[in-house]
């Protein structure tokens, strides 16, 4: 598999620069066609209006958001316009409730999302609910960009986040075509449970689906040490100078992740390098 569309969503019309950059960067290097969703989203929802004056703040309110809209494609426009690539935008206005929809609609033809990371110190509140709609209502796999963006090589090394999950599965097929591109491959197990002396060591059977496809990787055991799953995979990512890290999103429920914590939302949060994720 080939990534022959990529997408992204603008949301302001001068803070996409970073995002818009990597997305573009990615499509020249890959041959493939951008698609860029520029937003404009309407924060007050039906049955929040006052009596008497739905109407008019509908009207309001929804040509406030088609102005943003208007004034983020132009932004992205005036940024990607003398390109040599292939890219498309299109404005869209939705209501804050129904933002899931909307992307989800737009990313499910999509082979990788490319978004900013949800929990930037200076992200939108939109973020996350982007992100969330291309994960599980498109299906769609997410290369999550840090504030940085995109490393220079990319995707350099690389590290997987392996415990045998269908999501961590499903990553690392999502992530083939870049995979095939790293210059080493490390699949890390942390904490991997106890096991008979014959039996195969965890990661082994992955190692050899990817030598399949012409990707050499390595296997890593690493202990957690009382340290969470994602502070050991972020600090050997580090140690390393990995370019990429491949990951399953969210193994846990959402809400247990939202209330309790979890790898995916520490790594959504710290990580330092783009990852690729799947669910």
């Amino acid at each position: 598999m080939n990534y022959r569309t990529l997408m992204t969503v603008a949301l302001q019309a001068d803070g996409n620069q970073m995002q818009l950059e990597a997305a573009a960067a990615l499509a020249g290097r890959l041959d493939a066609h951008l698609d860029v969703l520029c937003l404009g989203v309407d924060q007050i929802q039906m049955g929040y209006f006052f009596t008497g004056a739905d109407a008019m703040l509908m009207q309001t309110t929804l040509e406030q958001a088609r102005d943003h809209a208007d004034a983020v494609r132009a932004a992205v426009d005036s940024q990607l316009e003398g390109r040599s690539l292939r890219w498309s935008s299109r404005s869209i206005v939705s209501q804050i409730g129904a933002l899931t929809e909307v992307v989800a609609g737009q990313a499910r033809y999509t082979d990788l999302v490319i978004l900013p990371m949800p929990y930037a110190p200076d992200g939108a509140t939109e973020d996350e609910a982007i992100l969330e709609a291309a994960l599980f209502s498109a299906d769609a796999p997410v290369l999550v960009l840090p504030e940085s963006g995109l490393p220079d090589p990319f995707p350099g090394p690389a590290m997987i986040g392996w415990n045998g999950g269908d999501e961590a599965l499903r990553a690392v097929r999502a992530a083939l075509p870049f995979l095939k591109q790293c210059t080493s491959v490390d699949i890390v197990v942390v904490d991997p449970p106890r096991r008979p002396v014959d039996q195969a060591q965890p990661g082994l059977a992955l190692s050899q689906m990817l030598d399949r496809h012409g990707v050499k990787s390595t296997l890593t055991e690493l202990p957690a040490e009382s340290r969470s799953v994602s502070e050991v995979l972020l600090d050997h990512a580090e140690i390393n100078s990995c370019g990429m890290i491949v990951a399953g999103a969210y193994g846990h429920s959402r809400f247990r992740e939202a209330i309790l914590g979890g790898a995916t939302r520490d790594f959504l949060s710290k990580a330092k390098v783009p990852i690729l994720m799947t669910h």
